[in-house]
């Protein structure tokens, strides 16, 4: 009977529409990872990045009651979080694996101070939401009216429907830009590329703020969308998740999505089984971190043979 269950579960629209929508702040940070990594930056802040532009996306939307204003705050947040990490990591020659901690540090407790300094709230912001500050949903045209398929793919929010275009947009920064050129070279031999005239720094920095900016967006739609209201468990891990979604996914865009859609699907699953009778609440709340180790035990052995391959 549970299984029964389970399966009509797994084969329903709604839980479609629920692994679509988990995926998208997975995959926002797995991208703003993707990009550091190709430029030898290691982005381990993603996890404070995203705590600190969710924030501040709502604050922003809450002062000017306009939601594309919250996203845009987000994002520039993000941005400046991911120069700072720049600043310490290759001005000041930090360790940079210190440096994204001390980011993620500071932002479970730095929110905290933010939003009691700037409202007087404690906790979580859900007495400010308005309608107009969280992102409009979108229904597409044709695909809303398909049985099943519009019930998966349609009325997302406008921002999980990014997240996708943009694994797309990396690619294309990544591969078919002077940019991305140049990015993918410093990652891969920072000497050669500066001995051909590459700017190393400014190159890393330009990556750094790039990845803080997606990160910044995938904030904004834990706040604005996901949970229509800040608080202070609201990222729970997915920065971290992520960085194992950019690993498994070998450091490529399209990669990183299929990982992050593997992580939406557990993380859907545990949601769902958590209403169905016989499941243990522990068991089903352990469900997206397995996945993650043994996504990261499968990258790992991969990569072990590839090394012996090389050897």
């Amino acid at each position: 009977i549970m299984l029964e269950q389970l399966m009509n579960m797994i084969f329903s629209a709604s839980f479609g529409y629920a692994i679509i929508r988990i995926t998208s702040p997975i995959l926002f940070a797995a991208l703003a990872s993707v990009v550091a990594e190709k430029a030898g930056v290691t982005n381990i802040g993603l996890e404070g990045t995203m705590m600190f532009s969710s924030l501040f996306g709502v604050l922003f939307a809450y002062w000017t009651n306009n939601w594309f204003v919250g996203v845009l705050a987000a994002m520039i947040v993000g941005i400046l979080i991911g120069l700072i990490i720049g600043v310490f990591a290759l001005k000041l020659k930090t360790n940079i694996i210190l440096a994204g901690t001390a980011i993620n540090i500071a932002g479970a407790g730095g929110t905290i101070f933010f939003l009691y300094l700037f409202t007087g709230l404690r906790g979580n912001t859900a007495s400010l939401t308005t309608p107009q500050m969280l992102t409009p949903k979108i229904n597409i045209p044709i695909i809303e009216n398909i049985p099943v398929i519009g019930d998966i793919f349609s009325g997302h929010s406008i921002l999980t429907y990014l997240s996708f275009i943009l694994v797309i947009v990396v690619w294309v920064l990544l591969y078919k830009t002077a940019l991305g050129l140049r990015i993918r070279a410093v990652g891969e031999n920072s000497n050669a590329a500066d001995s051909v005239g590459v700017s190393v720094l400014r190159t890393q920095y330009i990556a750094i703020m790039i990845s803080g900016a997606l990160a910044g967006i995938g904030g904004a739609y834990m706040s604005m969308y996901y949970s229509q209201s800040w608080n202070t468990g609201i990222i729970a891990g997915r920065g971290f998740i992520a960085l194992a979604a950019q690993a498994m996914g070998q450091g490529e865009p399209v990669g990183a999505m299929l990982s992050s859609i593997l992580f939406g699907f557990a993380s859907a699953l545990g949601n769902k089984m958590e209403g169905l009778p016989g499941f243990s609440s522990y068991l089903v709340a352990a469900i997206p971190y397995a996945v993650t180790i043994i996504g990261l035990v499968i990258y790992a052995v991969t990569q072990l043979k590839k090394a012996k391959k090389k050897s």
